[in-house]
């Protein structure tokens, strides 16, 4: 996969559940950004869950955890390079690894990705796929 297909592909769905990430609890808005944008994909919770945990989550928490880090909101355009970059390199021992450590690079967010997936079920009217 080339990286103007991963940006078409994956590239608004990133961009939304990104402020997860943020210093700030996601507001409202930012909850209902999420829930449209998956919503309009169509993708299953369980497809989301790889997408927090491996395609977000190791670029992200790095972000978090940098003393110099963006805590208010992302550049878009940088987040996007390194979201790209990772997903690029995301085979084999790689995706292994992250899934690996997936639990450490989500748990500072983990709540807010529950809070997310609530609401995705209430939307789903209690379907939970």
């Amino acid at each position: 996969m080339d990286a103007q297909t991963l940006v078409d592909e994956r590239g608004e769905l990133w961009l939304a559940l990104a402020p997860m990430w943020l210093e700030r609890e996601p507001r409202e808005s930012d909850y209902a950004r999420m829930v449209e944008v998956i919503e309009r994909d169509g993708i299953a919770l369980k497809d989301l869950e790889w997408v927090f945990r491996i395609e977000l989550a190791p670029v992200l928490s790095r972000q978090q955890m940098s003393v110099a880090g963006e805590w208010r909101k992302f550049d878009d355009h940088q987040l996007m390079r390194r979201l790209v970059a990772h997903n690029l390199r995301l085979k084999g021992w790689r995706r292994k690894f992250w899934a690996l450590f997936s639990g450490l690079t989500t748990m500072m967010v983990r709540h807010r990705y529950n809070e997310l997936v609530e609401r995705l079920v209430v939307a789903r009217g209690g379907d939970i796929r």
